[in-house]
């Protein structure tokens, strides 16, 4: 018995599909974007979580990197303002300070010559004074022994005056100042009465009328 493939065919099934009432295939391509657009599940949110901290540790790593980084340029930056400027400084201190040293060095030294002239002229007239015997005078020699020892000593009174000029410390100035007080020893006598100035006065000059009166009486006992 041979089969037909008029056999195989449904009429119903054909019947059916021509009226519309046949059962659609499924669609695949809506199938798989609903599958993309669905909600992640737990594990996933949690994954994604750790991939972001991982990224904002490695961020805060940097970012704390360069922080150091910058932190030593401005170190760096300070310093070398600061070396430059205190070159600057210091060379125009010592610049100007080895000027001021040198020339209160060579005033020093032309200071400290003129004292050793003075003090070699001290010790001469000192010795010269020291040198007049009165024992030796008598009638014949007293007018010639009294005008060289008037002249020594009037001498001995020029060179003190003029080194008390040239060196305040012969006037006490110097031991004023050690006190802390500067005292201006010439303005002293205008802060005195007339009475203590005619003391002070006498005070200076009662060795001359000493000396004065002795050379009148050797004179007056030489006639």
């Amino acid at each position: 018995m041979s089969n037909d493939a008029s056999d195989f065919i449904d009429s119903d099934f054909q019947s059916a599909q021509k009226s519309g009432y046949a059962t659609p295939l499924p669609n695949l391509s809506g199938s798989s974007s609903a599958m993309s657009s669905r909600l992640p599940s737990r594990e996933e949110i949690e994954s994604m979580v750790s991939e972001k901290q991982i990224k904002l540790a490695e961020l805060k790593r940097t970012q704390e990197e360069l922080e150091r980084e910058r932190a030593g340029l401005e170190e760096l930056r300070r310093r070398q303002m600061e070396f430059q400027t205190g070159r600057q400084e210091m060379a125009q201190h010592l610049t100007r300070g080895s000027g001021l040293l040198e020339e209160a060095e060579l005033a020093t030294r032309r200071e400290a010559d003129q004292m050793s002239k003075s003090l070699a002229e001290f010790r001469q007239a000192l010795s010269k004074i020291q040198s007049i015997n009165e024992q030796a005078w008598n009638q014949e020699n007293v007018n010639v022994e009294l005008t060289r020892a008037l002249t020594v000593i009037e001498n001995a009174r020029m060179e003190w005056n003029a080194a008390r000029l040239k060196f305040p410390v012969l006037s006490g100035e110097k031991r004023a100042q050690d006190m802390g007080g500067v005292k201006d020893m010439n303005a002293l006598p205008s802060n005195m009465g007339y009475a203590q100035l005619c003391k002070l006065g006498f005070a200076f000059t009662w060795p001359l009328v000493l000396l004065g009166l002795l050379i009148f009486v050797v004179l007056l006992l030489n006639r």
